[in-house]
């Protein structure tokens, strides 16, 4: 009998998961701390071992788009070739990008890691991570706390990139003045990075079977297009969704972490350590913030809920490269992140409500590679206007984009409700 959450215990549904379900909370806390050291210093980093801002952007693109397509092939066949295989290649090309960047500095070495590889430059989740993870979440929990859930594992992620972020910035600083090297402390962090997807492969490994996606009998010509897309009666949803996402996941890399930090670094003067402290707080906010995203969620709706948060929070990143001094940036940053990842919780739990349960991973897995994809060319185009002089440009362009995406959200699904929202009507 499926184990399932009882809506009295919502107030931190964790304590009724299963016991595959929490070793997923950890497995995602584990990850995005490791994202969270690495974005903080990666631009930087590369800055050190001699690219400029137009390779920067590049390498960062070329990383996104070695994700897509590494993404889309293991998510479309994760629910037949094992769930707990396809994240322990995840952890595998973890470790062998860490490895890579922390052994060279040959760009063209570099871009093969990055195109092959596992790297965050935003400190967001790449890989195919995202999309298993919740899929073998949702399976095991009923409709009216499907939310609540992916809130609390969005805010696990938030605090731990948050740590992460801390400790990278801190760890960088500190090893770079023992080595008078600024170099040597952020190559170790590249190094723990490495370490981090080595664990992270030995958690994974602890998956039981019942982990893995329940089968349902297809025949015919419906098989065969199951076979092809990992999509049945989803499909039409999840390209319209996917559709959207592009546009807000385009926007978003225009101003991923990493670069975020370069811009605090070049603008101001930050050092690393300081970064990781500014990136530590923002991260907080961003995670508590999820929490009142699920109970915005239930009063007022899934769309409503995405799409009215995240507004405010794409004019305050337009408002980022307009303040004249470091302690306004770092506070309309701060603002910004209260609410600008109060969309995401939401975002999943919407896409999971509105897909069979037998498509979930792969949903997922097109839904992110559609936002990684985007999100690809983002970096290049940043690094050419930082290479410009133009650094406040793609804050304003950003914003823009993002406020597009929600208004076309809201016209686009406004009537299309999810099951819990159906039921109370």
């Amino acid at each position: 009998m499926k184990k399932t959450l009882n809506p009295a215990d919502c107030g931190n549904p964790r304590r009724r998961l299963t016991p595959d379900a929490r070793l997923l909370f950890q497995t995602r806390g584990l990850r995005l701390f490791a994202y969270g050291m690495l974005s903080v210093i990666l631009a930087l980093y590369l800055m050190e071992i001699g690219l400029n801002e137009n390779q920067i952007g590049l390498l960062l693109s070329l990383t996104l788009a070695g994700d897509v397509v590494i993404s889309l092939g293991l998510t479309n066949v994760a629910d037949r070739i094992s769930r707990r295989r396809t994240l322990l290649i995840g952890a595998a090309l973890m470790v062998f990008a860490g490895v890579v960047f922390s052994l060279t500095r040959n760009f063209l070495a570099l871009t093969a890691a990055a195109i092959i590889g596992t790297i965050s430059p935003s400190g967001n989740e790449v890989g195919p991570f995202l999309a298993v993870e919740q899929a073998a979440l949702t399976q095991g929990i009923q409709d009216d706390v499907r939310t609540r859930v992916f809130a609390w594992y969005s805010l696990t992620g938030s605090l731990t990139t948050a740590l992460g972020a801390l400790c990278g910035g801190a760890l960088a600083e500190k090893v770079g003045h023992l080595r008078s090297a600024p170099v040597e402390g952020y190559r170790t962090v590249v190094i723990c990075y490495a370490l981090l997807g080595l664990a992270l492969g030995v958690l994974f490994a602890r998956l039981s079977p019942a982990a893995e996606a329940a089968h349902t009998a297809v025949t015919g010509n419906r098989a065969q297009s199951a076979r092809l897309l990992g999509l049945q009666r989803s499909r039409n949803v999840v390209f319209r969704l996917s559709a959207l996402f592009m546009v807000d996941a385009f926007a978003g890399g225009l101003v991923v972490q990493s670069l975020v930090a370069y811009w605090f670094h070049a603008r101001f003067g930050v050092a690393p350590g300081l970064l990781g402290t500014i990136f530590f707080g923002a991260n907080i906010v961003a995670g508590l913030s999820a929490l009142l995203a699920a109970s915005l969620a239930a009063r007022f709706g899934l769309v409503k809920t995405m799409v009215w948060t995240h507004v405010p929070s794409n004019l305050l990143l337009m408002l980022i490269p307009l303040m004249p001094n470091l302690p306004l940036a770092a506070a309309v940053l701060l603002a910004r992140f209260s609410i600008s990842q109060m969309d995401v919780p939401t975002r999943q739990s919407y896409t999971m409500a509105l897909v069979d349960p037998a498509e979930r991973s792969a949903a997922a897995g097109i839904a992110n590679v559609a936002r990684t994809g985007a999100s690809a060319l983002a970096p290049l185009v940043t690094g050419r206007l930082f290479g410009a002089a133009l650094m406040g440009v793609p804050f304003i362009a950003s914003g823009s984009l993002k406020i597009v995406y929600d208004l076309a959200l809201y016209r686009g699904f406004r009537n299309l409700k999810p099951p819990e929202e159906r039921s109370s009507e």
